[in-house]
């Protein structure tokens, strides 16, 4: 994908979020999708992810994810600087085990909405970015209608298996 724009980006609060992260990055790399990411935290560096997020949509992206841990305001501060769609990755803590950050992000003012996955949920917040992407691209829908079946038929593999084990 070099040399092609990025279409998501994705912001992480703290290199710590990595890992998680990991798993959106392998998705979208799998389907095709142009991606970015960055480290920037809403409380230690405010400037700096209000320019990602008001410069995001004249750089060509067209979906931004975001996540972060704890307090979790990076998802909500980026939705306040832009008309993108945001999606929000609320990451696990040892405290917590995530509701914090969930929290955080479900319950955004009116007008200010974030789109919210799964705790630690990095490769549905991927999927739902390729999803929205894939309105307007066919190839792209075609990439996510045949994960879906290859989703489909591994069920069906080890629901077979299962049964003759089992006899």
């Amino acid at each position: 994908m070099s040399g092609v724009p990025p279409q998501v980006m994705i912001v992480m609060g703290s290199q710590s979020d990595e890992q998680v992260v990991k798993d959106a990055l392998d998705t979208l790399d799998r389907l095709g999708v142009p991606h970015e990411v960055h480290i920037a935290s809403a409380h230690r560096t405010p400037e700096r992810v209000a320019r990602l997020a008001r410069e995001a949509k004249d750089r060509g992206i067209r979906v931004v994810i975001a996540a972060a841990g704890a307090a979790a305001h990076l998802a909500g501060v980026i939705a306040a600087h832009t008309i993108l769609p945001v999606i929000g990755i609320p990451i696990v803590s040892p405290i917590y085990a995530g509701l914090d950050a969930l929290l955080s992000m479900v319950q955004m003012p009116r007008g200010v909405p974030v789109a919210t996955v799964s705790a630690n949920g990095a490769q549905n917040a991927a999927l739902l970015a390729a999803e929205i992407l894939a309105i307007s691209d066919p190839a792209l829908a075609s990439k996510l209608d045949a994960m879906r079946q290859e989703m489909a038929e591994s069920v069906d593999a080890a629901d077979a298996k299962m049964r003759n084990e089992r006899t």
